[in-house]
C-alpha cells in the first residue's frame, strides 16, 4: 500500500529481474486513477525533452490511433505541460503515427492489430528509445488473436537497427487490475506466482509492482455515483485492486475419484472433465489421461492429431453449458476455469 497521493514507479525502474541483471519489461498494476499512467506519461516526455530520447506507445487496434496525440498528452499538458502542444501525423496509411511535441518530432504510435504490416516500417522507428503500453489487459476481455506473437513482433521489429541485431528496449505495460489470467501473466508465468500479499516480483527479463494507491482508493469510495452503486463488482474494481474478472467462486478440491469423461486441449495443454456423479458435479482440472479416447481441442491452434474440434460437438458444449448454469462445476484452478469459459463460449 502507498501512502503517496499518486503512483511513484521509482522503486520499479530500479529493480533489478530474477537472474539480477536489467529487466525490459515493467508491468505496473494499480487500482483505478492511481497515477501510474501520468507518471510514466510524464517520464517519457521528460526524457525527450532533456535527452531527445524518443518513445512509441502501443495501442491494441488501429482504430485507437485516431487522435492519438490528445489522448495521451491532454491530461498531461494541463498538469505538468502548458507551454507545449502535442499533435499526430498518419504514416504509412495509418499503419503507424508520428507524434510531435512542439512541432518536434518525439516518438510513435502503433497498434498490435497492425504488428505483420508494421515490419516493412520498422526500420523508420529504430530511434525508439521505450514502449508504453497502457491498459494491457483488456476489461472487456477482447485481445487481438495472437496477440502474444504480435507484441513480441513489434518489439522484436523496433528493437531492430542502429547495427545492432536486438539492443534494449524497455516497454513499460500498466493496467488496472482485470484478470490474473490475462495472457500475459500467463505467457511470463505470473498467473500462478501472484497473489493478494505481492507487491513486487521478479521473473526473466521482467519485474512487477501490484500496488495500491489509497487516496485514489478512498476518492472512488467516497463519490456519491460509486457510493450508489457499491455493491457492484465493477465498483470494487476501480475503488480496491480486485481483480475484475476473477471468481475464485466453484475453486474447490473434490473427494474421491470422479469418472473421466473428456480431455479438453487449451493453449497447447491439455485438462480433464471428470464427473463426480455423488457430490452431483463436473470438475476441471489439469491431470489429463494421454490414453483416454475423446479428445477436444477448444481452438483451431490447439487441433492436433486424435483431437476433434470443439465446434463438431454442439451437443457436449450445451451440457457443459447447462451444468455451468445450474451451479454444477468445480475447477482446481482460475487456469482451469478459463478452460470452460473459452470451452462454453463457442
Amino acid at each position: 500500500m502507498s501512502e503517496n497521493k499518486y503512483y511513484d514507479g521509482t522503486k520499479l525502474l530500479s529493480m533489478k529481474d530474477i537472474n539480477g541483471l536489467k529487466p525490459e519489461l515493467f508491468l505496473c498494476t494499480t487500482n483505478r486513477s492511481g497515477g501510474k499512467t501520468t507518471y510514466f506519461g510524464r517520464l517519457l516526455i521528460n526524457r525527450f525533452l532533456k535527452y531527445g530520447k524518443k518513445f512509441c506507445l502501443i495501442y491494441r487496434y488501429n482504430y485507437e490511433l485516431d487522435d492519438v496525440s490528445n489522448k495521451f498528452f491532454k491530461d498531461l499538458q494541463t498538469l505538468f505541460f502548458s507551454n507545449y502542444t502535442m499533435e499526430s501525423e498518419r504514416c504509412a496509411s495509418g499503419i503507424y503515427h508520428s507524434l510531435f511535441l512542439n512541432e518536434q518530432h518525439c516518438g510513435y504510435a502503433i497498434s498490435l492489430n497492425s504488428a505483420d504490416q508494421l515490419k516493412k516500417y520498422s526500420h523508420l522507428l529504430s530511434d525508439t528509445d521505450s514502449m508504453l503500453f497502457d491498459e494491457f489487459q483488456s476489461e472487456t476481455n477482447h485481445y487481438c488473436s495472437d496477440e502474444i506473437r504480435k507484441f513480441i513482433s513489434v518489439h522484436t521489429s523496433i528493437a531492430r537497427g542502429h547495427g545492432e541485431q536486438a539492443r534494449y528496449l524497455p516497454v513499460y505495460m500498466l493496467s488496472n487490475a482485470v484478470s490474473i489470467i490475462n495472457p500475459y501473466y500467463t505467457e511470463l508465468g505470473i498467473s500462478e506466482r501472484l497473489n493478494s500479499e505481492t507487491n513486487f516480483l521478479k521473473g526473466d527479463g521482467f519485474v512487477l509492482e501490484s500496488g495500491f494507491i489509497e487516496t485514489a482508493s478512498k476518492a472512488q469510495k467516497e463519490s456519491g455515483f460509486n457510493r450508489a452503486f457499491k455493491n457492484n463488482q465493477y465498483v470494487a474494481y476501480s475503488s480496491e485492486n480486485v481483480y475484475l474478472n476473477d471468481n475464485t467462486a466453484f475453486i474447490d478440491t473434490p473427494v474421491g475419484k470422479g469418472k473421466y469423461i473428456a480431455t479438453l486441449r487449451y493453449m497447447n495443454h491439455d485438462y480433464a472433465v471428470k464427473q463426480f456423479s455423488e457430490q452431483g458435479f463436473l470438475y476441471i482440472d489439469d491431470k489429463a489421461d494421454s490414453t483416454f479416447r475423446s479428445k477436444i481441442s477448444v481452438t483451431v491452434n490447439d487441433h492436433d492429431i486424435n483431437y476433434v474440434m470443439l465446434k463438431q460437438n454442439d451437443l457436449f458444449i450445451s451440457q457443459l453449458r447447462y451444468y455451468f448454469e445450474k451451479g454444477c462445476f468445480r475447477f482446481k484452478n482460475l487456469k482451469c476455469k478459463e478452460v470452460l469459459f473459452k470451452t462454453i463460449s463457442y
